[in-house]
C-alpha cells in the first residue's frame, strides 16, 4: 500500500470541478449564476447523481489543495474562483495567515525503542514498514516525517491509529503535513480531527472545511480551541449551506465513507 499521491491538476481543470460541485451544494446560487452565463442548470431529476459526482469533486479538490498544491496553482485557482463568482471555493482555498509563533527550536526528542540506545532513522523507517503492530505505540509517538509515511502507508496500521497521530498535541506540523498526502485524508474521522486539533496547519486544515456537513460545519465553528480562520470559515459556510442531501439529525451523512481503496476512484 503506497501513498495516494497524484500530479496536482490545473488550476482551470479544478475551478471546473470546483463548479460541478457547488451547482448541487447550492443549487439556487448555481442557478442564478449559470443565468448570467447562459448556461442551463441540471434537471431536478438528477440531483442524486449530481451530488453523488459532487461529493467526490469536493474530496478531489480538498486532497489536492491540502495535499500537494503548488502556491503558484493556487493562485490561478484564486483569481479563477474570484472571476467566476464561486464564492465557497474562495473561502477553502483564501490565503492563510502566516504563524504567529515562531516554530519550535530544538531536535524532536526520539522515542526510546527499547534497543538500549538511540535507533537510526533506517532502523526506525524499517520498523515502521514491518507488517506486524509490535512497536506500533512507540512508532505513533516518533517525529520524523520519514517515520511517519512509512507507518501510514503500512498495511497494518487501522484509522484508530491515523486518529491518534492527527490527534496528538502539541501537534506536530510535520505528521499533519505527511498524513495530508495519503488516503487516510478520505476518511471522516481523521478529517474532523486535524480540523479540531488547534496546532494543525491551517494550509492542510483549511479545505477541509469544504468537505463538512452543516452539523459538521457548526462544531468546527463552535470549538473554543479551533484556529480563527477555520471558525470564520465554517461559519460562513454554515450559513450558506442548508443541509446536506442524506444528513440526519444526528449530523451524520448517508454519504459512504470511501474504504482504504476509495482513494484511487476519487482522485481520478
Amino acid at each position: 500500500m503506497s501513498d495516494a499521491c497524484r500530479s496536482p491538476p490545473s488550476a482551470r481543470s479544478t475551478t471546473r470541478r470546483a463548479r460541478t460541485a457547488l451547482v448541487s451544494i447550492n443549487p439556487p446560487a448555481a442557478r442564478r449564476a449559470s443565468t448570467d452565463r447562459g448556461e442551463t442548470a441540471p434537471a431536478a431529476g438528477a440531483s442524486g447523481g449530481i451530488k453523488t459526482k459532487a461529493r467526490e469533486v469536493l474530496v478531489t479538490i480538498a486532497l489536492w489543495v491540502a495535499g500537494s498544491a503548488r502556491e503558484a496553482d493556487l493562485d490561478g485557482l484564486r483569481q479563477a474562483a474570484l472571476d467566476q463568482r464561486l464564492l465557497s471555493l474562495q473561502r477553502v482555498i483564501r490565503r492563510v495567515p502566516a504563524p504567529s509563533q515562531a516554530p519550535e527550536s530544538g531536535e524532536p526528542r526520539i522515542p526510546d525503542y527499547g534497543a538500549g540506545r538511540e535507533l537510526t532513522l533506517g532502523e526506525r523507517r524499517n520498523l515502521a514498514r514491518r507488517s506486524d503492530r509490535q512497536r506500533f505505540d512507540t512508532l505513533l509517538r516518533d517525529p520524523h516525517p520519514m517515520v511517519v509515511s512509512e507507518l501510514l502507508a503500512n498495511p497494518k496500521t487501522t484509522e484508530d491509529d491515523v486518529v491518534r497521530l492527527a490527534a496528538l498535541r502539541p501537534a506536530r506540523a510535520t505528521t499533519i503535513e505527511a498524513l495530508a498526502r495519503t488516503r487516510w485524508l478520505t476518511r471522516r474521522r481523521v478529517r474532523m480531527t486535524i480540523l479540531l486539533n488547534p496546532g494543525s496547519p491551517p494550509r492542510v486544515a483549511l479545505p477541509l472545511v469544504g468537505l463538512c456537513t452543516r452539523s459538521e460545519l457548526l462544531e468546527v465553528a463552535r470549538g473554543a480551541d479551533v484556529p480563527v480562520i477555520l471558525r470564520i470559515t465554517a461559519n460562513e459556510l454554515a450559513e450558506r449551506r442548508p443541509p446536506l442531501f442524506g444528513e440526519n439529525a444526528a449530523g451524520g451523512s448517508e454519504w459512504p465513507e470511501p474504504g482504504p481503496d476509495g482513494t484511487d476512484r476519487l482522485l481520478q
